[in-house]
């Protein structure tokens, strides 16, 4: 029917237009964040599974900094840990020499001093030794590196390397007889020190291990993360170029709508 009251055509014209215009829209709002889901009324559950993998990720994420972090505190305890362990040997050492008969009470005073020297450095490395303010070179305390739920962490004791911890604190090589007994003493030092030097070594393995795991774990999860939320650019180019072609289509035909009740004029005439 040719009314010129209601244009239907231009009506239905600009409706069908509006239409394109908003799905041209989403799409290059798709293709300009790279994300499918931009808001919950793009796909309402899609979004809260979503959130809840970056919540996961980012927990996995800081685990995996919190575990090397962990694996940093332990290197630089070993790291001390070498140290006295030279000071031990060198104190060995000593003691060596001065169980000798061939050296002078003088002498064997001169070494006396410099064993002395030797573990109170090492009382000096294991007190002052720390990381983050943590200490554990000179008490026995539980430093708990946690990395995920509730049940996910790993408890790391500390160990006593001071000159009581390893039980050189009263030892004296002034005399042969004194020097003797010390050897006995300082291989019972640096088998208590061998001992928690390894138990570090052998945490900071199972941390590093934990770091792959959850390495693994957050590529994992950020893949499945990119499945549910990462617009596929290929899909949406294709309906991005379809939706301009209607998008033009529907500018031309309503210009022509809008031209149709004019013929109604030469009726009229």
């Amino acid at each position: 029917m040719l009314a010129i009251k209601n244009n239907i055509m231009a009506t239905n014209a600009a409706r069908h237009l509006s239409q394109s215009y908003d799905s041209l829209a989403k799409s290059v709002e798709r293709l300009s964040s790279g994300q499918r889901i931009n808001s919950a009324k793009d796909d309402a559950a899609g979004l809260a599974v979503r959130e809840l993998m970056r919540a996961d990720i980012a927990v996995i994420q800081q685990g995996t900094r919190n575990a090397q972090d962990g694996v940093s505190m332990l290197q630089t305890m070993e790291g001390a840990m070498g140290t006295i362990d030279s000071a031990l040997v060198r104190m060995k050492q000593l003691a060596e020499q001065a169980a000798t008969g061939s050296y002078s009470a003088a002498q064997r005073s001169i070494m006396n001093s410099e064993f002395g020297e030797m573990a109170n450095e090492i009382e000096r490395i294991a007190t002052s030794t720390s990381f983050n303010g943590i200490k554990m070179l000179d008490n026995s305390a539980t430093v708990t590196v946690h990395f995920g739920g509730t049940n996910d962490y790993i408890d790391i004791t500390g160990s006593k390397m001071t000159k009581a911890g390893l039980g050189v604190s009263s030892v004296s090589i002034a005399s042969a007889t004194s020097a003797t007994a010390a050897l006995a003493t300082l291989d019972s030092a640096i088998s208590t020190k061998d001992t928690a030097r390894a138990k570090f070594g052998y945490k900071m393995n199972r941390l590093e291990s934990t770091v792959e795991v959850l390495n693994i774990q957050s590529e994992n999860l950020s893949t499945s993360e990119s499945r549910v939320s990462d617009v596929d650019v290929a899909t949406e180019m294709a309906a991005m170029t379809r939706n301009q072609v209607l998008a033009q289509a529907g500018v031309a035909m309503l210009a022509q709508a809008n031209t149709t009740p004019q013929m109604a004029l030469t009726l009229l005439r």
